[in-house]
């Protein structure tokens, strides 16, 4: 089964050079789904990666990285579907961001965990049927 990775583990996994042991844990975990092939992302969380990165070639380098792994497409219903989570979570006290509720719409759909190291979702999850790895 694919596993929708969310921006906060392609940044630790990217871009941090000391990591904690617990950190390398989940990075070893990150390159697992990789070797396996297991790997889903999606085009907001694409962006969000090759955000504020001011150096052109190192923007072109992760570009080239990232072209490996397809986008899952987005559908029209997912949109629907995010902003159903939000209206959930909000009525539940639990706020969080259109690109979230859109990771969640997508991971509800086509039923995928999602590896995230944002404690949000563990909020969104008491609320939606989220699976989190």
């Amino acid at each position: 089964m694919n596993v929708l990775i969310d921006t906060s583990v392609w940044s630790l996994a990217l871009r941090r050079q000391h990591l904690t042991e617990a950190e390398q844990e989940i990075v070893n975990v990150f390159k697992d789904l990789i070797r396996d092939a297991r790997v889903a992302i999606i085009g907001p969380i694409r962006q969000e990666l090759l955000s504020g990165i001011k150096k052109h070639e190192k923007f072109e380098t992760l570009k080239l990285k990232l072209s490996i792994f397809k986008d899952i497409q987005i559908l029209e219903e997912d949109y629907i579907e995010a902003a159903y989570c939000y209206n959930i979570c909000r009525g539940n006290g639990v706020q969080g961001t259109h690109i979230d509720f859109l990771i969640c719409s997508i991971a509800i759909r086509m039923s995928l965990p999602i590896f995230t190291l944002d404690k949000d979702f563990t909020s969104y999850a008491k609320h939606l049927p989220l699976k989190l790895l």
